[in-house]
């Protein structure tokens, strides 16, 4: 949360809403059957995320060892980890968000004596198949935790496990079938009977009661009819073959039987079809009606792999009757590399098949609506600019936010989850983006010297808006680095933007007319070559790289600031095309702006006043008059290089991001910083403020997002309501004294955290104990009072004596504080006072010094040594106090009784001189 200063109208508070970090960057990944829930793997650690509101969940705790495979079982109600030491790690699936990263319940620290790389659940959520790189599958009992068999005679790795346990109620089949099928990379695959068992020295029973052999490569993916007849299975070799399990004949084709098992039927090889691509996924679909699948014609599958591209299969015809996909043009061999597909998982209950890509991505696709329904970014690498998006304004301003990364594609994300679209184009790193009026079109800049500029398709609903390229924009030498778009309509009543900047390498500035450009993305169009944008000017600004554009809100200024440690401003001469007349525009310098002591990397005009504001290399940030250029006011706070900055709140604030990670708030005014807000670990690149200022997002090189939600009257309520509490508590306390309620008012006066009201209460007790006759059996000499110390709660009692603590050093107070801890040790025992510590520890609420909650019980002991060692000192010294005050009260015995037996005879001695403090604190 981010802590705030400076004028009251000023006050703007911005508290974390939502981050968007790394979803998945390796491993496998495991969704459950609503498709609700989406289990990952981010480094070490497994995280389960809502798919649909984009909510981490919580994490499960890991062994610091990269995570080879995991399952989830069908009822979602654990999850099943391997990691590479090889250990087995069972979960327990949270119902709701956890904080804390969820522990094992059952560790196997060594499962295999190799890697894991597959594994699977049954459809009862009872069984768990593991295979490694060692050619041995093992079969768990899940709930009780023992190996039931282990299958060895694999010719390498094991590339893909399914479970035959027939379940089509409609279908008469043999009951008894309960079978594991294997493969690995001898290409060949098994099937193991689970219903046999060994004993001891008998190992027929570990051998596999068939071995198909069909492909020539490895095979990656494995699926069997409910009704256990059918097999397909697919493969690197660039083939899907489907198997006859219940065939009654034997022959060439046939697997070979175990011997003595007496089996009728062999697998047979009915069919092969070639997919043109190297398999890595494929399943059966369910069929669309209640039509029994007896005929292999029936059957319906998908494949996926190298092509990225997933393709629904009829097997009658051995035909492709539809293709999932993006639209994209995948332009250099890298990008169409990193869109294979590693692994598909098909979810029959929502009719989603989810496919997860090399470069980390995740996409699923409705089967019945053959499109894409959402898309997750797994990793976003280096952020360097981000911008918001109005594709269906005025319905709804500001529902997208495009990034930059350290890639050729732009991520476009909605604003209310961790949807996304990636839109393909650049061939090179994209450095910049910017939106036009509107905030519908948008342009980017690349390192491939083009700028290209986006717009959404018809207007629908915001989850579903895609993407496409209408323009580009060729000229530049040398890399785009920044690009700045016109801030005004072309026309009264339009959205068009009539022009854009865009600023290179080469160290010039051109001018793009792009008033023909469509605002809607025609998808029939796709494919078609882009329309080119016309070069207006072309301006040589700086002696070094151009950092950064903006064009002023009026459209009539643009500044750039360069790496050469100046900023330049330039007045805008632009008409529109009319008629036979084409459009005219040309930029001329009016001033330049000096004064930063290393390169100028953020320039942006003020919102409503003629001021502008530049970061830079030297962590200032300066504000400059736009009438002479000169410097009025120079920010300083961040301590590495300023890389973005805007105004909000009326230019009355400005808003800074830097290479230190910070994001701060800046009062223009006073020239000082009013909030910092850290979410990051690395260089903030990316700030984008929305249309009305409610939201600021920050995006780093360190992979995370963050929306920064202005919470300012939220804030102010909440104040309001501590406040009314504060002094209806005040008023409570003060009626509980007069009432001589101290049980009640002592607990309220701990429950506010007020130890100076407390320290007056036990002062005002004391004081009325020594006026009047005190109680001789009460210790603190009222019987109220002892038994509120008596009966006092656990965290009460802790927080009671670190009060005491705290009274203690002092002179003054030390006599209210010896004498509580004198009642509290005399009615309470030491057990007691050690349970007090640790109850407030386990409950979370016992205050370090750096006022950061402790929960151990360890640290509720630590609590109390810390304690007692700070008083003992005090303790000790006071005590030295009180003996050096009685050895003094004996003079004066001493003297009196001398002046009784007449030593002083003769002789007027005024005892009134004589001034002795005798009180003793108990």
């Amino acid at each position: 949360m981010a802590s705030t200063g400076g004028k009251s109208r000023l006050k703007t508070v911005y508290k974390n809403k939502r981050s968007i970090g790394p979803l998945h960057t390796c491993g496998s990944v495991a969704v459950t059957g609503d498709g609700s829930r989406l289990v990952t793997c981010v480094a070490e650690e497994a995280v389960l995320t809502n798919i649909l509101t984009g909510e981490e969940i919580c994490r499960f705790a890991g062994d610091t060892q990269s995570i080879t495979s995991l399952c989830l079982t069908p009822s979602a109600s654990q999850l099943i980890v391997f990691t590479s030491t090889p250990s087995l790690r069972v979960y327990e699936i949270p119902t709701a968000t956890v904080k804390n990263k969820i522990h094992p319940v059952r560790v196997v620290a060594r499962a295999h004596d190799a890697p894991v790389h597959v594994c699977t659940i049954d459809p009862s959520s009872t069984y768990l198949a593991s295979g490694s790189a060692d050619g041995v599958v093992k079969v768990w009992d899940i709930k009780r935790g023992y190996i039931t068999h282990v299958f060895k005679g694999h010719g390498g790795i094991v590339s893909a496990l399914k479970f035959n346990f027939p379940r089509d109620p409609s279908v008469v089949v043999p009951q008894n079938i309960h079978q594991l099928i294997t493969a690995s990379v001898d290409t060949r695959i098994r099937i193991f009977d689970l219903t046999a068992t060994s004993s001891k020295g008998d190992q027929a029973a570990l051998r596999p009661i068939a071995i198909l052999e069909g492909h020539v490569s490895v095979p990656r993916g494995l699926d069997v009819t409910p009704d256990g007849k059918w097999l397909i299975s697919g493969g690197r070799d660039s083939v899907v073959l489907v198997w006859n399990l219940l065939a009654k004949s034997t022959g060439a084709k046939s697997a070979e039987a175990t011997k003595g098992k007496g089996k009728s039927n062999s697998p047979v090889l009915t069919q092969t079809i070639p997919v043109m691509e190297r398999v890595e996924a494929v399943g059966l679909l369910q069929a669309e009606d209640s039509v029994p699948s007896s005929s292999a014609s029936k059957l319906r599958f998908y494949t996926a792999g190298e092509k990225g591209i997933i393709r629904i299969w009829d097997v009658k015809d051995s035909s492709v009757l539809y293709s999932l996909s993006q639209v994209a043009d995948l332009q250099t061999e890298d990008q169409e590399e990193q869109r294979q597909i590693v692994e598909a998982i098909y979810l029959p209950l929502i009719s989603t098949i989810v496919s997860v890509h090399a470069d980390q991505n995740i996409l699923f696709y409705d089967l019945n609506t053959r499109n894409l329904h959402r898309q997750l970014i797994g990793f976003n690498d280096e952020i360097v600019d981000a911008v918001f998006l109005s594709p269906n304004a005025p319905k709804s301003v500001d529902s997208h936010i495009a990034f930059a990364t350290n890639s050729s594609l732009i991520r476009v994300y909605s604003t209310t989850g961790l949807d996304a679209r990636l839109l393909t184009g650049h061939t090179e790193i994209v450095l910049s983006l910017d939106h036009g009026a509107g905030g519908k079109l948008f342009a980017s800049g690349s390192k491939d010297r083009s700028v290209r500029l986006w717009a959404p398709t018809s207007p629908n609903d915001d989850l579903s808006t895609e993407w496409g390229c209408v323009a580009i924009c060729e000229g530049h030498a040398e890399s785009v680095g920044t690009v700045a778009m016109s801030r005004t309509s072309g026309e009264v009543g339009t959205t068009s933007v009539q022009f854009m900047f865009s600023g290179s390498q080469d160290r010039t500035i051109k001018m793009w007319y792009i008033g023909d450009v469509p605002l809607v993305f025609d998808a029939s169009q796709h494919g078609q070559s882009l329309m080119k944008c016309k070069s207006l000017t072309t301006h040589k600004a700086h002696e070094k790289d151009i950092n950064s554009l903006d064009v002023a809100p009026n459209d009539r200024l643009l500044a750039s600031g360069s790496q050469d440690r100046t900023t330049k401003v330039y007045e805008i001469n632009f008409s529109r095309a009319t008629g036979d007349r084409s459009a005219h525009g040309e930029i001329k310098l009016l001033g330049t702006c000096k004064g930063h002591k290393r390169g100028v990397w953020t320039v942006k005009f003020g919102r409503s006043e003629r001021v502008l504001a530049t970061g830079s290399g030297d962590k200032t940030v300066k504000l400059w008059n736009l009438e002479d250029f000169t410097c009025v006011k120079t920010f300083e706070g961040h301590t590495n290089s300023v890389l973005r900055v805007d105004f909000i709140n009326h230019d009355m604030q400005l808003v800074t991001s830097a290479s230190d990670g910070l994001v701060k708030m800046w009062n223009v005014r006073e020239e000082e910083c009013t909030a910092t807000m850290d979410n990051h670990e690395d260089k903030v690149w990316a700030l984008a403020v929305s249309t009305d200022e409610r939201v600021i997002v920050s995006a780093a090189a360190d992979s995370v997002v963050t929306f920064w939600q202005d919470c300012t009257e939220e804030q102010a309520q909440e104040n309001e309501a501590k406040r009314s509490e504060l002094v209806l508590r005040e008023q409570d306390f003060m009626n509980y004294l007069s009432l001589h309620d101290y049980r009640k008012a002592i607990q309220l006066a701990l429950a506010m955290q007020q130890p100076g009201r407390l320290l007056s209460l036990f002062k005002d007790i004391r004081a009325t104990s020594s006026e009047f006759a005190a109680d001789a059996s009460s210790v603190t000499g009222n019987d109220a009072v002892d038994e509120v110390l008596r009966t006092l709660g656990g965290s009460d009692l802790a927080r009671l004596l670190r009060y005491v603590r705290d009274w203690n050093p002092n002179a003054k107070t030390s006599g209210v504080a010896q004498g509580v801890l004198y009642a509290i040790m005399k009615l309470r025992s030491a057990d007691d006072v050690i349970a007090a510590f640790t109850d407030e520890a386990q409950e979370g609420i016992l205050q370090s010094s750096g006022q950061e909650s402790v929960k151990s019980t360890a640290s509720g002991d630590t609590a109390l040594k810390e304690l007692i060692d700070g008083m003992i000192p005090y303790t000790e010294r006071h005590l030295s106090r009180m003996d050096r005050l009685v050895q003094d009260s004996f003079v004066v015995d001493y003297i009196l009784s001398e002046m009784d037996d007449g030593m002083f005879d003769g002789q007027d001695i005024d005892t009134s001189t004589m001034e002795v403090d005798t009180e003793v604190s108990s």
